[in-house]
């Protein structure tokens, strides 16, 4: 999957070799009322063909011209692109939530959502074992449980699948927040450009990583 430099992030072209489609990414896939609002505007001024959800929480706007995936773009309330945070609702919402899945989902959000990494990222947050969020399928994961998140990482669901190994279990908020930095900064460093945390993962192998994380083995 492929990516002109002169789109926005996120926008790649489509099967007929002329027009584009664009994934908007709405913070962990909340949305207002103003937003749906704004976005059906949206739609109806640039005759949008197709709208359509995606796997990752993200809404698919396909078949525009590159004029008008542009002007759409630059119109939209959110951004484009850039690494994603899938979440289920947590304890704001859902019986079965154990931890705060939107709080934590909208800080990395904030803190990762567009910053530089070797390969793309997708981030999974559930607040109990159901794992609604995918959270062993994504390059980090974590799934609340009663004592405490428990932090995945390496997950992927591509054309190689690969099950997260766990790095670390019943994390505070706090500790879960610092751990990903830790984490990400090793993968940042070491990993070559192109390199999703997946084989990253899978060659550096679990237990040296927590070995250079500094974590209890």
């Amino acid at each position: 999957m492929s990516q002109e430099k002169d789109l926005p992030a996120g926008v790649i072209l489509q099967r007929d070799g002329k027009t584009f489609a664009a994934r908007i990414t709405p913070p962990s896939g909340k949305l207002s009322a103003r937003d749906l609002e704004k976005m059906a505007e949206l739609v109806r001024a640039y005759e949008v063909p197709m709208v359509k959800l995606t796997s990752g929480q993200r809404i698919g706007f396909y078949g525009l011209s590159r004029e008008k995936i542009h002007a759409l773009c630059d119109a939209m309330p959110f951004r484009s692109g850039g690494h994603y945070v899938q979440a289920c609702p947590g304890t704001d919402w859902c019986k079965f939530a154990k931890q705060d899945a939107m709080g934590l989902a909208q800080i990395l959000e904030e803190k990762y959502g567009a910053i530089p990494t070797p390969a793309k990222i997708k981030l999974g947050i559930s607040g109990c074992t159901f794992s609604c969020a995918e959270s062993r399928l994504r390059d980090i994961g974590f799934i609340g449980t009663p004592t405490g998140w428990r932090m995945f990482v390496g997950g992927n669901s591509g054309m190689k699948p690969r099950i997260g190994d766990e790095l670390a279990k019943e994390l505070s908020t706090q500790k879960a927040l610092a751990l990903c930095q830790k984490f990400l900064d090793l993968y940042c460093e070491t990993a070559p450009a192109q390199k999703r945390t997946s084989r990253f993962v899978e060659k550096m192998g679990i237990q040296t990583i927590k070995e250079k994380l500094g974590l209890q083995l």
